[in-house]
């Protein structure tokens, strides 16, 4: 048994929380960051009935080895949770590469997590000096940038990627923000236009229909070797 590990929910088959790859998507309880666009509000609150245990995900994943090419741990922000590490080791023992969606909330624990994954999702908000207004937390743009740091040099594969909502970041903002991550070294960035499935802030959801989502200039975008805007 994994002690203090809280699962909001199981995806048993997931073609995009790791792009290239077929996985199962375990998603984790918890987050210090209060996002107004967060499209999954309810891995926020606490641990309700019909959660999974570890011990049925874990059952399920033993079921699908040889079918599944790894197990991506979501959320929420997963390194939340102190009992993440054994759980990515012990799917790792059942032979599945393991990727991690993360804010980068928590630098240290990512630092200890790092070595034993395979790919990172690592999710940029806004300019690092601006994200306190996104997050509620004040000191969340120099974690998540130190963060981000450990993982680039890591050697890790990863892709840095960026919710548009063009009433939190507008055009100046994000060609600023491409800047920093360009300077960072950042090879692999993506941006994906907010959505309001699954966004508990309503009005925010509605404020997105009159408005233009903000693009990145043609010469921000060439700053990456990999560069790419999901819709899907």
């Amino acid at each position: 048994m994994i002690p203090d590990l809280r699962i909001g929910g199981l995806a048993r088959l997931s073609l995009c929380d790791w792009p290239g790859e077929l996985v199962a998507t375990v998603f984790l309880r918890g987050c210090p960051w209060r996002c107004p666009y967060c499209h999954n509000p309810g891995l926020l609150g606490a641990r309700d009935p019909s959660d999974p245990a570890w011990e049925d995900v874990f059952g399920f994943l033993q079921s699908r080895r040889g079918l599944l090419d790894g197990v991506v741990f979501s959320g929420g922000e997963p390194t939340t949770q102190g009992g993440l590490g054994a759980a990515i080791d012990a799917a790792r023992g059942l032979g599945f590469r393991v990727g991690l969606h993360t804010g980068g909330a928590f630098p240290d624990r990512l630092a200890a997590l790092l070595p034993h994954l395979d790919w990172v999702g690592f999710d940029v908000k806004a300019p690092f000096d601006a994200y306190g207004a996104i997050t509620g937390a004040a000191d969340s743009g120099a974690r998540a940038r130190d963060s981000l740091d450990l993982l680039l040099a890591s050697g890790i594969a990863y892709e840095v990627r960026t919710t548009l909502h063009p009433a939190l970041i507008d055009e100046a903002a994000l060609d600023a923000l491409a800047a920093e991550l360009a300077a960072l070294g950042v090879a692999s960035y993506v941006l994906q236009p907010f959505r309001a499935e699954g966004c508990a802030d309503a009005d925010l959801a509605r404020s997105a229909r009159g408005l233009a989502m903000p693009t990145l200039s043609a010469q921000a975008q060439a700053a990456f070797p990999r560069f790419c805007v999901r819709v899907g």
